[in-house]
């Protein structure tokens, strides 16, 4: 049973920086892609960035494109979202997921992951 545990949210200022990690343990990491995905107050849950097996490809979100960035570590099981030049619209609860079906592709549909994380909320203050 593949567990998805995310960490790193909090408090931050308009314009500064916050590095989510989320840590898997169970099924072979390297297997799936993985997406990171938010959900605002009263909205729909959102694709943020995603990333293949090995790293090699990744896909962001128009409103994220060039201040987030993804990563993986395999040996680690661990998947990275690094965030800079915060904004206030950024302010929600962030998701990890896991696609089991996919390890080459990165869907942004939140129905096409398989295995998702409790969570971690960011708030960014203007």
């Amino acid at each position: 049973q593949v567990q998805l545990v995310e960490s790193g949210g909090g408090l931050v200022q308009a314009g500064g920086s916050l590095r989510l990690s989320c840590a898997a343990s169970g099924r072979t990491f390297s297997n799936y892609a993985m997406g990171w995905f938010r959900q605002a107050p009263g909205k729909e849950r959102e694709f943020v960035a995603g990333i293949n097996w090995n790293g090699a490809s990744t896909h962001y979100a128009n409103s994220v494109k060039g201040r987030f960035t993804i990563s993986r570590d395999n040996l680690e099981k661990t998947v990275s979202l690094q965030m800079n030049s915060l904004k206030p619209d950024d302010t929600a609860v962030y998701y990890c997921a896991a696609d089991f079906g996919r390890s080459t592709m990165i869907y942004t549909t939140p129905a096409t992951y398989d295995r998702w994380g409790q969570g971690t909320q960011v708030t960014v203050s203007s």
